[in-house]
């Protein structure tokens, strides 16, 4: 689930800069999953405090899933920039930061940070 989880909360939080109110039908729709699959995955988020939820079923990340979401962003930002600098064309980039960046460690980013630089 770490993967996954990372990934809801990433989209999440890109949502969150786009539109003023974010819904699971949002999620659905960026990341191209059925309702039920995004709502179970809601409910698990909740239940580990990293979201919670309004009466208007809109969706806002805790302070933790706040954190967690930003530093999943940066990994994502900081590895498409590094591939695009060596290379690769922004599309794939992305995409294969969005795979990297769920296995990455810490050492290894910042390194990637300081060669950026």
């Amino acid at each position: 689930m770490r993967e996954s989880r990372e990934m809801y909360l990433e989209t999440i939080y890109v949502l969150t800069q786009k539109l003023d109110c974010v819904h699971a039908i949002d999620v659905c729709q960026h990341m191209g999953f059925s309702k039920p699959s995004v709502s179970r995955a809601v409910g698990l988020l909740k239940k580990e405090g990293l979201i919670y939820t309004e009466k208007d079923s809109s969706l806002h990340l805790t302070e933790e899933g706040q954190k967690k979401a930003e530093k999943i962003y940066e990994r994502h930002t900081t590895l498409t920039s590094f591939l695009i600098k060596i290379g690769v064309s922004p599309e794939t980039a992305s995409e294969d930061a969005c795979r990297i960046e769920h296995h990455i460690s810490d050492e290894t980013l910042e390194a990637i940070k300081n060669q950026i630089k």
